[in-house]
């Protein structure tokens, strides 16, 4: 989902993503197939490209620029759903073979000043996905406690100046007004925070953090890799696109966990509870990728198997 110019998109690991998903088969695949974050719809053209007449494919987005987006594709074996991917859930057991997800920010997304995820570009402080509902991080600013913004911080951002960043927000609040566009945030942060990295804005990690926590995109993606459990078919896969270490720590964490036979110590003569996943294969971007499309550099894809269930 991320690209090289404003309001344009390079789907990241586009070929390797749908491989994965589709496990190689030698003829086009039938069946039902989800593509839990639309974005701009690479992904799902490719697929749709890729599965025989009688394959169907459900997408899950909640900005309503890709619903737009998705309403271009005139396929009869595609649908989308205006909702987040936690909704996977809600599709009946066991009926999908195959599940990817890619987590990362769309370009349009990012480059369009409106939607107030960079700080590169000053605009409304808004960085909700789905703009129809919910509450800005501008909202959630003007009443938040020093407490609460250090936390949110620190925890989705691993901002070590978390602390000197909300008190300054606090400070600018009280003696200002609350903060309304990514300029001003993205100022008030240079000034709080000491020393970065190379390269890297002194407001990266806060604008991540901030837009992690409105959109309550981790809990979101926990929610989405449980139901993915139940409703993929025996032998159907599951490709997680991440672009930084916190959804990646996840999803390596819940593949782990699914991976092995679970033993309850309480009851040592009972049998153990059989492995629900088969982990595959961890992918990262070519160095020609990178290289036409450096937004790639951080990307991780993880793919496992559902595996049998026992009768």
């Amino acid at each position: 989902m991320l690209v090289n110019q404003p309001l344009q998109h390079i789907t990241v690991l586009l070929d390797e993503a749908v491989d994965a998903l589709l496990g190689g088969a030698s003829q086009p695949p039938a069946g039902h197939w989800v593509d839990a974050t639309f974005g701009r719809g690479g992904h799902s053209r490719l697929i749709l490209q890729r599965l025989g007449p009688d394959g169907r494919l459900i997408a899950f987005d909640k900005d309503p620029d890709a619903i737009a987006e998705a309403a271009r594709i005139t396929d009869a074996r595609f649908s989308i759903r205006h909702e987040g991917f936690r909704h996977l859930g809600e599709l009946p057991e066991g009926s999908v073979q195959g599940v990817l997800m890619d987590l990362g920010v769309s370009s349009p997304q990012i480059d369009n000043p409106d939607r107030g995820f960079s700080f590169r570009f000053d605009g409304p402080l808004d960085m909700r996905m789905d703009t129809t509902r919910g509450q800005s991080v501008a909202e959630w600013l003007e009443d938040a406690e020093v407490h609460q913004i250090a936390e949110v911080i620190r925890d989705y951002g691993e901002e070590r100046f978390a602390g000197p960043i909300a008190k300054a927000i606090v400070a600018r609040r009280e003696s200002q007004g609350p903060l309304r566009t990514t300029g001003e945030l993205a100022q008030l942060v240079a000034g709080a925070v000491k020393t970065r990295e190379a390269g890297q804005n002194p407001a990266t990690r806060t604008f991540q953090a901030l837009r992690i926590f409105i959109n309550a995109e981790l809990q979101e993606l926990e929610q989405a890799l449980e139901a993915s459990l139940r409703v993929l078919a025996p032998g159907g896969r599951l490709a997680v696109i991440s672009f930084h270490s916190l959804e990646d720590r996840i999803v390596k964490q819940f593949i782990a966990k699914h991976s092995k036979e679970v033993y309850d110590r309480r009851a040592p003569f009972a049998p153990p509870t059989p492995m629900r996943l088969k982990a595959l294969e961890r992918i990262k971007p070519s160095a020609a990728e990178i290289d036409t499309n450096p937004r790639s550099r951080s990307a991780v894809m993880r793919v496992a198997e559902r595996t049998e269930v026992p009768a």
